[in-house]
């Protein structure tokens, strides 16, 4: 008798096996649903992140490109403006005169439009996020004030395309009319 019992038990025992297996199998799955889930979307959010650094490195190329030109043009209008104040008075009524006065508004009118715009140093206290200080002078002006401008500075939609170089007061006013008693 006990044979037949220990044969009786089998079936039971693979019966139990056969309802364990397709859970495991389930739970083994559903680990794997999970896990590929997990993957793509890791794989998505990589992807949006690696799309977003390449139109914000696009976007830095083409800004770059165009503060070196900027920069460059921003030297042909210094030179304007320099060769401008060199100009006497009557030679500023000639028509020619006023033909490089209008050339040099347009300059200036075609840089305001791609955001670039001159720094406005004369009388400002010194930053030196703005400005580039090449000497300390004698002035009429409180110390650390630009006192005169060497050089006009730039900036590109609010950043600093090229510093103004500058003089700085030191605040002693020198009067010139004393050294020379």
């Amino acid at each position: 008798m006990t044979k037949k019992h220990n044969h009786d038990k089998i079936p039971e025992m693979e019966a139990e096996i056969e309802t364990t297996e397709p859970t495991d199998k389930v739970a083994e799955l559903e680990k794997e649903v999970l896990d590929w889930k997990d993957k793509y979307l890791r794989s998505m959010a990589e992807f949006e992140n690696f799309r977003k650094r390449s139109h914000s490195e696009k976007a830095d190329w083409i800004r770059m490109a165009t503060q070196k030109f900027a920069t460059d043009i921003c030297d042909v209008a210094d030179n304007f403006e320099r060769a401008l104040l060199q100009a006497t008075e009557r030679e500023v009524e000639s028509s020619f005169a006023k033909g490089v006065l209008m050339i040099e508004k347009q300059l200036r009118q075609a840089l305001e439009k791609e955001g670039v715009k001159k720094i406005d140093a004369l009388g400002q206290k010194f930053d030196p996020e703005y400005h580039d200080a090449l000497a300390h002078i004698p002035s009429d002006y409180e110390e650390n004030t630009v006192a005169a401008i060497i050089q006009n500075g730039y900036t590109m939609h609010d950043k600093v395309l090229r510093p103004a170089r500058v003089a700085v007061s030191n605040g002693n006013n020198i009067n010139m009319t004393t050294l020379e008693e």
